[in-house]
């Protein structure tokens, strides 16, 4: 009976945080239309409705699919439409032509999750470990997946001319701004950070992905970690001072980068006749000097270290220096809304996720998970820079210490930004 208990009580606490993470895919996309849902602004990001068909998808093809005999699909050919990159699932729509499926309509991938919602609650307590295993990666997985719709929502609206808002502004938060017409100073290293023989990565029983293990040593040279994000002020002082015509700060490929796309400011900055606005989920705003500064790309946050004087910091270094910090602060996603990065928070997590000088490697000992989710996180180790910590959009308990992000160099439609570090 205490085995049996036991059992439910986990199954209770599973189903309480499938439904809630079920519940705010739904909240995000609320404010859509069938049209709005529908578009796609660019070959890597998706239509929100396709968010919430893939993530159903998940649940239904691995869980349920797998590990539920009496279940019948919902709708066959919609696995050639939902399959993201798994090659072990067969062929599948192309990415970069996802914006053309105006159907199935909203209501009908509302109607598809609300299937598979009911399905996977009236088996959950009789599923095998293994199954309700997929089950917990399912929730994490769909909570990457809220942020990348709220990335790729803020994407497509910012197409519009009319620069609508998805959400009204949200309240503004208390901090000290600068005089007019004076900018902070540029938040260098200050902290020391742990040196020595340590060790990253997750080893304990809790849930992380493939990617974070196993737990292993790492050798850390003395160094220093800024206490602070770099800011708009401090972004605007490198835009002032050339930041963006000065081959000598630049990586090769990033001033290629540059060059080629014309590059001048943070994605979603534009100039207007008094000062820079700024395109967010909550519309056109001016360019608040006190923010964190967002939505840059490796390349440009590589070229302000190196105006600042200093570096990006190591994965290792950040991760040993969050590893004492609680992951739940700071500002994060707790329900759908203007999400943007704020002024006046302190800590490692939130607002943005910060880019690393490390690239996405697998660790020693790495090995993915088996079966087709195996090709979740492994197959894309090459290329690509960790960004560690949380943004503004990261659902608040998705993240921790030993959390692996990573993007390319050149991309910077996440929520990601800047902290600085130097040698010692």
């Amino acid at each position: 009976m205490a085995t049996q208990a036991k059992l439910s009580s986990a199954t209770d606490n599973l189903a309480a945080r499938f439904e809630a993470v079920r519940a705010l895919s739904r909240d995000i996309a609320a404010p859509l239309s069938d049209a709005d849902a529908t578009i796609q602004p660019h070959a890597d990001a998706s239509p929100a409705k396709w968010h919430l068909a893939h993530t159903t998808w998940f649940f239904e093809t691995f869980v349920l699919r797998d590990h539920a005999p009496e279940y019948r699909l919902h709708a066959p050919g919609w696995a050639y439409l939902f399959n993201s990159y798994y090659e072990g699932e067969g062929e599948r729509h192309a990415r970069p032509r996802r914006g053309m499926l105006s159907r199935p309509s909203l209501e009908e991938v509302y109607g598809y999750r609300c299937h598979v919602d009911t399905a996977l609650l009236d088996v959950l307590e009789r599923l095998p470990e293994a199954a309700r295993e997929l089950v917990e990666l399912g929730v994490h997985h769909e909570q990457q997946h809220q942020e990348l719709m709220l990335m790729d929502m803020l994407a497509a609206f910012s197409e519009n001319p009319l620069f609508p808002a998805v959400w009204p502004k949200a309240a503004p938060v208390a901090a000290n701004r600068p005089p007019s017409g004076q900018q902070p100073e540029t938040h260098l290293p200050a902290e020391p950070g742990v040196s020595g023989v340590v060790e990253i990565g997750q080893g304990g029983p809790e849930f992380s992905f493939d990617a974070e293990r196993p737990r292993h040593e790492v050798l850390l040279r003395p160094h220093a970690l800024a206490n602070e994000l770099v800011t708009n002020g401090e972004w605007l002082r490198f835009m002032d001072d050339g930041g963006y015509r000065r081959a000598e700060l630049w990586l090769a490929d990033g001033w290629a980068w540059v060059q080629a796309g014309r590059v001048d400011a943070p994605l979603y900055w534009r100039a207007a006749e008094d000062g820079w606005e700024r395109f967010g989920l909550d519309g056109l705003r001016p360019v608040d000097p006190r923010e964190p500064v967002c939505h840059v790309s490796y390349y440009e946050a590589d070229a302000f270290a190196r105006w600042a004087g200093a570096r990006l910091p190591t994965e290792a270094e950040w991760e040993v220096a969050a590893a004492k910090e609680d992951p739940r602060c700071g500002n994060q996603l707790d329900a759908a809304g203007a999400v943007r990065p704020q002024p006046g928070h302190s800590g490692l997590f939130g607002d943005v996720w910060q880019w690393t000088m490390s690239a996405f490697l697998p660790y020693p000992g790495f090995r993915p998970a088996e079966g087709t989710v195996g090709e979740y996180n492994g197959k894309f180790m090459c290329g690509q820079f960790v960004l560690k910590g949380a943004s503004c959009a990261t659902p608040r308990g998705h993240s921790r210490a030993s959390y692996r992000n990573f993007f390319y160099p050149h991309q910077r439609w996440q929520f990601s930004g800047v902290r600085l570090a130097r040698d010692l």
